[in-house]
Order: structure tokens, then sequence, then C-alpha cells
């Protein structure tokens, strides 16, 4: 048991955090139309899988690994609150980096963060509840999970629906700044994290071993999660690595909003959910380089014009 942490944060860092997602969310959206939440539809089986290990498999895991490993219930609740998060937007730019199939990721990526506006909020009390270990700090906390609902359509659903409408609206101006906003939210993203971590950094080091290797071996865990899901569905190579990478880049800032509104005084749930906002881009990055330069060694060995296809 690590005990309580206390972080220092400005008040203020909550509108800041609001804002920085509702604008990640809106720039993600300005490409989306209808037809990326019909192709789910029409050929359902990869993002099913991903969604799938996304809400179930990832937090059940999460649950489990937490439980069986008694870690401390900060932490672990921490944990859990992250694997309950949709997929983060930036997986489909690592899918593109890693050739993979850019138009499962965009429809599991709109798919999911809907379907958290309800089911992020369930699962962060399902599983916080089942685990013995965080069951009574959930209950100390006594989070309504109606009033976490209310937070994610504000912060997640409200932006896709009016990014979409601008997306179709101006669909010359949305093509120009969706690229822009993306990184400079990223950018603000990890500098917000930067400064809280600034903020705190005798906290951080003092407790970098305890959840440093936490959140590496959870990320690996969403990575291996969906993998696995991918290659027992036998999903061609495009669509497995797309499912991966969507189930490993989690939406770690919609979980710090939820932290800094309803949980100001959880500071080791923060460390796991702030750390997971830059490591899960490092591994990635990491990844898609990786199949991305496999590929290529492939093709210049067998004198070929690069093609996904070839790929294993």
């Amino acid at each position: 048991m690590t005990g309580s942490i206390q972080l220092q944060f400005d008040p203020a860092s909550l509108v800041t955090l609001n804002a920085i997602l509702a604008c990640m969310m809106f720039g993600v959206s300005l490409s989306l139309t209808a037809t990326d939440f019909k192709r789910v539809l029409i050929a359902p089986r990869a993002p099913l899988a991903g969604l799938f290990a996304q809400f179930v498999l990832l937090p059940a895991g999460t649950c489990l690994a937490t439980w069986l490993l008694r870690i401390d219930p900060e932490l672990a609740l921490g944990m859990i609150l992250v694997s309950a998060c949709p997929g983060g937007s930036f997986s489909n730019i690592m899918t593109w980096l890693a050739r993979g199939n850019v138009a499962v990721s965009v429809s599991m990526t709109a798919v999911s963060s809907l379907a958290a506006t309800v089911l992020t909020p369930l699962n962060v009390a399902f599983y916080g509840w089942l685990n013995p270990h965080t069951r009574g700090l959930l209950t100390e906390i006594a989070v309504d999970p109606g009033s976490i609902l209310g937070l994610v359509l504000l912060v997640l659903g409200l932006p896709i629906v009016l990014g979409m409408l601008a997306g179709k609206r101006f669909p010359g101006l949305a093509g120009r700044v969706e690229k822009p906003l993306r990184v400079v939210a990223l950018l603000v993203f990890l500098a917000f994290v930067g400064i809280a971590f600034a903020n705190n950094y005798g906290l951080f080091l003092e407790r970098f071993h305890t959840f440093f290797w936490l959140v590496v071996g959870h990320n690996s865990l969403a990575l291996a999660l969906g993998a696995l899901m991918a290659w027992l569905l036998r999903l061609p190579v495009a669509d497995r690595r797309a499912v991966t990478l969507e189930v490993g880049i989690q939406n770690s800032g919609l979980g710090l909003v939820i932290l800094f509104t309803f949980m100001p005084e959880a500071g080791g749930m923060m460390l796991i959910t702030a750390f997971w906002g830059v490591w899960h881009l490092v591994s990635g990055l990491l990844l898609a380089n990786f199949w991305a330069g496999r590929d290529r060694a492939r093709e210049r060995a067998a004198g070929r014009q690069p093609s996904i296809e070839h790929a294993d």
C-alpha cells in the first residue's frame, strides 16, 4: 500500500483540460461521416473485435490483474479508469504510420467514443466495485455514474456531433484545419501533463517506481488483447494492426477530465492516467514504426513496390 497521494493542481486546470479534450474530439470528428458508422454494420468483424477487446476484455483483464497482484487501491482504480476509456484519437495516425487499415481505425474511434458515453461510467463503477481492493475507495469517493455520464456526453458526445456537422457544412475548411488542430491539441495536452508533473516534481520522482512499470505493463496488456482478438478472428494484417493500436491507445484525456471533476484528491489515479497519456504515444509510435520498417525491409529484399498485402 502506498497510501493516499496528494497532487497540487490549479483549479483553473479543469476548464483548460475540458477545453483541450473537447477541441481534440472536435478536430477528430471533422472528417467523420455517417459512412464511418455504417461501415461497422456493413463489415462488422474487425470493428466489433476491437470494441469487444476495448470495452470487455481490457476492463475485465485490468480488474483481474489488479486484484491478483494486490495493487494499491488508488493506482488500481486509476488503471481501471483508463481501461474503461474509449480508444484515443491518435490511434488513427498510428494506424496510418503502421500501414494498417485506417478506415477500420476511424470507425472504431467513432463508435467507441459514442459508446463510451454509457460504457465508461458503467465499467468504472462495475469493475471498481468488483475488485475488493478498490471497492472501499470507490465507495468512499461515492461518484454517481450518472454524473460521469453527463460529463462524458459534454466533452465527448457533443464535440463529436458538432465536429461532424461542421465537417459536412464546411468540407474545405475542415480538411485544412483538422490536422493542425489535432497537432496543436496534442502539444497543448502534453504541455498540460508536463506542467502538472513539474508542479509535483518531487512527488513524481518519489512515486516513479510505483506507477511507471504499472503503466508500461498495462499498456502492453491492452496492445496484446487487441492483437489476440484480431488474431483469433483471423483478420487481415492491416485490420489486425488497426485493432491492436485502437485498443492500445486510450483516451486518457477523458480519464483526467473525470478525475479533475469528481476525484481531485485521488493523486495516485492521476499519476497513472497522466503517465498513460504520454506512454501510449511512445509505445504506439514504436510499434507502428516497427511494423512499417519490417514491411519496407521485406519489400526491399523481395525487390517489389510497397504493399501491405505481403506482410504476415
